[in-house]
């Protein structure tokens, strides 16, 4: 097996392309793709052979947490249940480069969630890339970021990427060079925020 390749505009991406690689995500194909932090490793919400796919390349335990990566906080609200305090805080730190562990709903599917917290990761990313992709699914994606096992940090070359990657995943989304810190991670399931990983994102301001 060999991905597709699709090189992708950061700011303008084509629309053709898009759909072609939102298809491929409906037909249960996983991909890497670009964010508003790092590259990440993305599949279909609903599909448990991609899920178990994305778990073989990044070598990942069930205690593993998947992020959701969605358009916007409307959507958010389908699948994690979010508080005033919380609302508030999401609101003013989206779209960007944090991911929020909140407690999920009965929507999120059980093998997403980490298994004795119930909680999800979620994310709304700030990239025109994300976003027009999201947009024609008109769901979230399943993601983790692009990290392979016995790495320190993610791939951020696109070309290193196609390299490593091109007999795994089912296509390979160019959007350039992104940054090579993740998100920042705040945990959202007590009454005061906790970060869990800094990066990316800077929290400080709330």
């Amino acid at each position: 097996m060999s991905s597709q390749y699709f090189l992708i505009h950061p700011e303008n991406p084509q629309a053709r392309s898009i759909v072609q690689i939102a298809d491929i995500v409906r037909r249960g194909g996983v991909i890497v793709y670009p964010t508003d932090s790092v590259y990440a490793i993305g599949c279909h919400i609903g599909d448990k052979q991609a899920l178990e796919r994305i778990r073989v390349i990044r070598q990942l335990d069930k205690q593993h947490n998947f992020t959701l990566v969605c358009r916007d906080l409307s959507e958010l609200a389908n699948y994690a249940k979010v508080d005033n305090s919380a609302f508030r805080i999401l609101k003013a730190s989206t779209p960007g480069a944090f991911t929020f562990i909140l407690n999920a709903t009965s929507e999120v599917p059980k093998r997403l969630m980490h298994p004795k917290r119930k909680t999800i990761g979620i994310r709304v990313p700030d990239s025109p890339i994300v976003k027009a992709l999201l947009d024609e699914l008109g769901e979230p994606m399943m993601s983790v970021t692009l990290i392979m096992p016995n790495d320190e940090y993610p791939l951020t070359d696109p070309y290193d990427i196609r390299q490593t990657m091109e007999r795994h995943v089912d296509a390979i989304v160019d959007g350039g060079y992104c940054g090579h810190e993740p998100t920042t991670v705040i945990d959202m399931t007590d009454v005061s925020p906790q970060i869990m990983r800094q990066g990316t994102g800077d929290f400080s301001s709330f």
